[in-house]
């Protein structure tokens, strides 16, 4: 297993770093594939929740290559979907989890976040339903570059969130960081509104993985770990896990206090 090239905890929250997201990724993989390894042994089955696109593929492909890895013993949500959009959209969330995950492993079983339901409001219900049926033993999430967790832009972040799930307007960056990783031609072209779920949910975990590399996450990398406790700042509410863990690059930690 690669070997980090920093370690610290800020807090209790361990933060490794690594040469690069392949080295990340395969770290990342081997601890959660153990973690998993004991919970479907403690109890028969695990229960997670999947974070998708660019910034994860390192983790999820890693991950879902754990030979030792019993996929038909766990239970997979993801965390956020574009409002309008179909299943079958190059963009869509559904269609990231089926390509990277479900099409390559026998999960137990997936939960997907319907974005073009006719009643938003009533599949926000209806998920918040699924995923409070049981805990989740780990959170697999990444920073957006604005600091975003899942699709809680900064604007819409509320750590009190008396909702599990909820439907959620996009501000611009959120939408840019979209464009620039290549899901969308224009920001006119990305959805304003998305279906995400929450701060207080996505927390409710046994462990959080934070996995986060590239350099255009330096930013919030450096917001969420040496700036205050803040909803202006989403992914500052990883440090107050009893059990998390963030994986980081050089390229995403470049920005970090050299007292580290």
């Amino acid at each position: 297993m690669a070997n980090p090239i920093q370690s610290f905890r800020i807090k209790q929250v361990l933060v490794e770093v690594y040469q690069d997201a392949p080295q990340m990724g395969h770290a990342a993989a081997k601890i959660a594939a153990g973690l998993l390894g004991d919970a479907i042994r403690r109890r028969g089955f695990a229960r997670i929740v999947a974070g998708t696109g660019p910034s994860q593929q390192e983790l999820v492909a890693n991950l879902v290559a754990q030979p030792e890895l019993d996929w038909s013993s766990i239970e997979v949500f993801h965390m956020d979907e574009y409002v309008g959009i179909s299943a079958d959209h190059p963009a869509s969330f559904r269609r990231w989890l089926r390509d990277h995950v479900t099409s390559r492993v026998p999960v137990k079983t997936v939960h997907y976040m319907d974005g073009d339901a006719a009643d938003a409001d009533a599949e926000c219900r209806r998920y918040a339903e699924l995923l409070e049926a049981a805990p989740v033993d780990i959170t697999f999430l990444g920073f957006g570059e604005n600091a975003h967790l899942a699709f809680n832009d900064p604007h819409e972040a509320d750590f009190h969130d008396p909702a599990a799930v909820k439907r959620v307007r996009l501000d611009d960056r959120c939408r840019m960081q979209q464009v620039g990783e290549g899901h969308f031609p224009t920001m006119d072209a990305v959805p304003p509104e998305a279906l995400t779920i929450t701060c207080p949910a996505l927390l409710r975990c046994r462990t959080v993985f934070a996995f986060v590399p590239d350099r255009r996450k330096a930013e919030a990398v450096r917001c969420a770990l040496e700036g205050p406790l803040s909803e202006k700042c989403p992914a500052s509410l990883v440090l107050t896990h009893d059990d998390a863990r963030i994986f980081l690059d050089a390229q995403s930690a470049s920005l970090l206090s050299p007292a580290h």
